[in-house]
């Protein structure tokens, strides 16, 4: 099947690539011209414009975009002048979902279709593949499932769930149409919340465990410091690294989150390259707004998604007031 692609980031190349490889035509575009040229020679077509693009592929076109969000209109925009009644835009980033709803409404007006797409796999989906929550009407998802087919993991990346027989469903090769325009964004919206959730949880423990050895560490008597109770309790030296590994093997808290822990884990335990400073690109957001708005309850995932923030200093005038409280009301100076 022919397909364009425009966004040959991280994950865009990456996905044409395994288009490639399943025997697929794409044609590709992207503001860096040697973005364009490594996948020409890799034997993409390559376009120098989207309006090049579009003269480069048959009707009824199909053009997914892998691109931030906050620049995904602007590329609809001007595909929309280029573009054929029965063609297809695909947004394959992290949009949100009700932005999906608006821009099919106004698409539909040139009877130009529109499908949503949320992909999951990261970097490392050009050889595990991609994990693809759709949204759009049935005949556009129809239409490109060729495409959805070759870049979804395939059954055999997973044991099949007790009970399932026959032929495998397309959520079982990892790809599901998941309703009309935005359902893809909006399961893909909350599947990031779980990420959140998943990672903060796995970060407070193996911080806890790093703290096991506080009994032997000395510790300040004053009457600011709660002191330790028990110091005796607190003297294991746990290999945080070495614990990542084991619950690898037969851990219910087994994942692949888990696997890139033990992996980042290995070799610089103590993470001596990373600052903590924790970015949100907006899914985390949304989530907790669709909850607020849904009345239904996500605190552990607007939890993660409040650490991020303090992460990146948004706590600090907060903590300073705090400090200047307790001086307030009992004369308590801080510690350095």
């Amino acid at each position: 099947m022919q397909i364009g692609m425009i966004g040959l980031g991280r994950m865009g190349a990456n996905m044409v690539r395994r288009l490639l490889k399943a025997g697929h035509q794409c044609v590709v575009f992207d503001r860096s011209s040697e973005a364009v040229r490594a996948l020409a020679q890799e034997g993409a077509t390559p376009a120098t414009s989207m309006r090049d693009m579009v003269n480069k592929l048959s009707s009824p076109r199909a053009i997914w975009l892998m691109l931030p969000a906050a620049v995904v209109d602007a590329g609809i925009a001007e595909l929309a002048t280029l573009l054929d009644a029965e063609d297809i835009i695909i947004d394959g980033g992290n949009s949100y979902y009700k932005d999906d709803i608006a821009r099919a409404r106004s698409l539909h007006s040139k009877s130009i279709h529109y499908v949503d797409v949320g992909v999951s796999g990261g970097t490392w989906g050009l050889d595990r593949g991609y994990c693809l929550m759709i949204g759009g009407q049935k005949t556009s998802v129809a239409h490109l499932q060729p495409i959805f087919s070759s870049l979804a993991p395939g059954v055999e990346t997973a044991p099949r769930t007790e009970g399932r027989t026959g032929q495998p469903g397309p959520a079982e090769i990892g790809y599901l149409h998941c309703g009309p325009e935005g359902a893809g964004h909006f399961v893909k919206m909350v599947h990031n919340g779980i990420e959140y959730g998943m990672m903060a949880a796995y970060a407070e423990g193996f911080n806890l465990l790093r703290h096991a050895n506080v009994g032997g560490a000395p510790r300040q008597a004053d009457a600011e410091t709660t002191p330790l109770r028990d110091p005796e309790v607190f003297r294991y030296e746990i290999d945080v690294a070495e614990v990542a590994e084991l619950w690898r093997r037969g851990s219910v808290v087994s994942s692949w989150l888990l696997d890139l822990t033990a992996h980042a884990l290995h070799g610089d335990a103590d993470l001596k390259q990373f600052g903590g400073r924790v970015s949100d690109s907006g899914e985390g957001r949304w989530t907790s707004i669709a909850a607020i708005e849904s009345g239904t309850p996500a605190p552990v995932l607007t939890a993660a998604l409040f650490n991020r923030f303090t992460s990146r200093g948004e706590a600090d005038y907060g903590d300073k007031l705090l400090s200047a409280l307790r001086y307030e009301f009992g004369g308590h100076h801080e510690k350095n």
